[in-house]
């Protein structure tokens, strides 16, 4: 089924009007200059794919830093400073770098925040890094932006491929599902996918499991009918997505049509995708960073708060570190008094914690820039247990365990990110 979007702005929208009160949108609507420096708004340059294979999740990124910076302005701001969004559609990462720069030197923003698409954010972070400008990179979830890629002006918030592939390995071998199978993986063909395959291979060689075949398909396919084909022909044990987007909606509807019965799982998957394949679509099990049954008073506070500021539309995962990332900046500029940049990234990398809306705070790790955090994998529930597409999931078991450091389940520090 369907998911009918219950709130949301259009691109249109977006560009046009803004994103709710105390936000603005184009450059005319600056404060005047005659308010003293204090007064001046704090702006953000806000950038998430509003269209193609990542579009939906973009909408709920938009409504999530929204909602944050709603909340921090009725509280009085920061420092009696209002905060304000410039809020564009990044499309690709050569439109995502013209328009950074763009924010940066027309709409004077204090801060570049946003994306999803790996491939985007690194084109954003060249930018930042070309001006000094610190980026928060909400959703971009490949290793190289924590490795060989990154930059001093760039944290990122979202766990990174690795994690993930811990996630769904931890729950995977506890279900005897990892040694001595056969995996299959269909792939997206960017960085992101690449990323995540590379550490899909390492996780299957360390756990005895053998990789007998995988296809990499381009970010704009939406027929999967001849990966599915190779798939019955290979007769793997288990099916592996490492695709992002719509992409893995539409596989798994297609796959459910053909109707094999080897099983899926995928080191990658947003919430907001899983709905959208619907009931009866697809099982295995998942990662994630976030879900709305987490059972902590934040989680559930800010679930409610989204619901009734959206027409009591369910808040998926980008909604909730684009929130928090938006809380993350606050606590930032009170602490330092201000916007310089280089003083936000000597607190964030003096490791200072945050409360994130999870059992376990979570910080910044100096070398990387790494949020780091928990995570979780969730399954699907058997079918005739639940009523809606918004019931189906299962959140798993925290990774890593209480007891365990954070750390464990991040990529040590090889020395590939040079800061």
């Amino acid at each position: 089924m369907d998911i009918e979007r219950k709130s949301g702005l259009s691109r249109r929208q977006v560009l046009k009007t803004g994103v709710g009160a105390g936000t603005m949108l184009a450059a005319g609507i600056a404060a005047p200059t005659i308010l003293r420096a204090q007064e001046k708004p704090i702006v953000l340059g806000h950038l998430v794919p509003l269209t193609g294979f990542l579009g939906t999740l973009g909408q709920y990124a938009i409504n999530g830093l929204k909602l944050a910076v709603d909340q921090i302005n009725a509280a009085g701001g920061v420092n009696g400073r209002k905060i304000e969004i410039i809020a564009e559609d990044s499309i690709n990462p050569e439109t995502a770098s013209a328009k950074a720069q763009r924010m940066i030197e027309r709409d004077n923003v204090d801060v570049l925040i946003g994306e999803i698409s790996s491939a985007s954010a690194l084109a954003i972070a060249e930018v930042a890094t070309r001006n000094r400008k610190l980026f928060i990179a909400t959703g971009p979830r490949s290793d190289v932006l924590r490795a060989e890629r990154c930059s001093r002006y760039m944290f990122c918030t979202d766990i990174p491929n690795a994690v993930m592939v811990n996630a769904v390995g931890t729950a995977l071998k506890q279900q005897g599902m990892v040694d001595g199978k056969r995996f299959f993986t269909i792939t997206s063909d960017y960085v992101f996918g690449h990323d995540l395959l590379k550490a899909a291979k390492a996780f299957f060689a360390a756990n005895n499991a053998e990789l007998i075949g995988d296809e990499l398909v381009p970010t704009e396919a939406t027929d999967f009918s001849a990966n599915i084909l190779k798939i019955r022909q290979a007769q793997p044990d288990i099916v592996c997505l490492n695709l992002g987007g719509n992409q893995v909606t539409n596989f798994l509807k297609q796959y459910a049509e053909f109707g094999l019965s080897i099983p899926t799982v995928g080191f990658n998957l947003n919430t907001a995708d899983a709905w959208a394949a619907g009931m009866g679509n697809f099982g295995g099990v998942w990662p994630t960073v976030w879900f709305d049954t987490i059972d902590t008073s934040g989680t559930q506070q800010f679930v409610a708060d989204y619901k009734a500021a959206y027409s009591g539309e369910v808040p998926e995962n980008h909604a909730w570190i684009e929130y928090i990332a938006g809380k993350i900046l606050a606590q930032a500029f009170e602490a330092v008094g201000g916007t310089d940049n280089e003083a936000i990234i000597d607190y964030f990398e003096s490791e200072v914690e945050f409360d994130i809306l999870k059992n376990r705070p979570a910080y910044f790790r100096k070398f990387d820039h790494q949020l780091i955090q928990e995570a979780y994998s969730f399954s699907v529930k058997s079918e005739g247990t639940y009523t809606s597409v918004y019931d189906m999931l299962e959140l798993g078991e925290v990774v890593p365990a209480p007891d365990v450091a954070l750390e464990s389940i991040y990529p040590a520090d090889t020395g590939a990110c040079k800061l």
